[in-house]
């Protein structure tokens, strides 16, 4: 079984600005944790413990707050590119430590795809390179992967105009690859998988292959998707592997926070390490609370994440938001009717 896993995680985020002027991406929270934490334990679960984090935006955030991995249970390597190096740039700038077949896994992607199954796969057609491909109802905004019956690719279509979608899966941004196709990608310069090394490899007739599945997959590249994940995970639409045994109606709260008899919590809700929810306030999952929340008498809050140390005003109403809390004052990010 793989061992080795590199998780891109460099992107600046801008899709979901203003949450990532000051934290990178990955750490944003999931249900009070950081978000790359849940990936870290996703591997974890398949056997990974050898994991490379492959920076650039801010690589201190994440190298400060998560160390040598101990914590975590694994063994956590850095990269740090001076420029962004693209997506197979960055695995190039990782190659000394690849020493066998190894997974690399964009950044922002939650997932319950199978990985061992994924390399079952891999090894039984003895592939250079397996992508993971899901299947979108819209593909136009996704690069497409067209495959022969057995799974071998066949061409990219990087998001095709409505007359040229010929298939419905996209690649997932989950990968296995051979070590020895990085010896393909050119060091020290700005190289993608998607445009540069899986179009060239096709044109050497290496084996590539497609690995379809149909199970949970996210991008959590917008401010909606980041209130979608939360949501989903509460709802029990999808588990994670650092916080388990969620279940779609409960309410999970530490046992400092405060909650006046008269106010009513609908789950699923987690309510974080001394929060307080004031008399007559209404909760209604799903919602996550960070740490020293405060909800005012009265306020309404409705399918929401709050971070660390929001204050909800008395009689506020805040429904499909993300509430931060910058320089004292609260900030709602209003996301979409999901």
């Amino acid at each position: 079984m793989l061992s080795q896993a590199v998780i891109l995680v460099g992107g600046q985020g801008i899709r979901l600005r203003p949450l990532t002027l000051e934290m990178p991406k990955p750490m944003l929270p999931v249900l009070n944790r950081p978000f790359l934490e849940h990936t870290i334990a996703y591997l974890k679960k398949y056997g990974f413990d050898d994991i490379i984090l492959a920076l650039s935006y801010l690589p201190e955030f994440i190298q400060d707050y998560l160390g040598g991995g101990n914590k975590l249970g694994v063994q956590l390597n850095y990269v740090v590119e001076d420029t962004p190096l693209g997506t197979a740039g960055a695995v190039k700038n990782a190659e000394q430590s690849l020493e066998s077949s190894f997974m690399v896994l964009n950044g922002d992607i939650f997932t319950d795809l199978d990985l061992a199954d994924m390399f079952t796969f891999h090894r039984s057609k003895k592939a250079k390179v397996t992508i993971a491909l899901t299947r979108v109802d819209n593909p136009g905004a996704f690069g497409l992967v067209e495959t022969e019956s057995d799974g071998r690719v066949r061409r990219f279509i990087e998001k095709p105009s409505p007359g040229r979608i010929t298939t419905h899966w996209i690649n997932a941004g989950i990968y296995i690859l051979e070590p020895e196709v990085l010896n393909h990608v050119p060091r020290g310069i700005n190289y993608m998988f998607e445009r540069g090394l899986f179009p060239l490899l096709l044109e050497l007739g290496e084996p590539v292959y497609g690995y379809p599945f149909r199970g949970y997959w996210l991008d959590m590249g917008t401010l909606e998707k980041y209130l979608y994940l939360n949501c989903d995970l509460l709802l029990a639409k999808v588990i994670s592997h650092l916080i388990p045994g969620l279940n779609r109606d409960g309410v999970y709260r530490k046992a400092d926070a405060t909650i006046h008899p008269s106010a009513k919590i609908t789950g699923p809700a987690i309510i974080g390490s001394r929060c307080q929810i004031d008399q007559t306030a209404h909760i209604k999952g799903p919602v996550v609370m960070g740490e020293d929340c405060h909800i005012g008498e009265g306020a309404y809050l409705e399918r929401g994440v709050l971070w660390n140390g929001v204050s909800v005003g008395a009689g506020a109403s805040h429904k499909r938001c993300v509430v931060y809390n910058k320089e004292g004052k609260e900030r709602v990010i209003n996301c979409g009717n999901h």
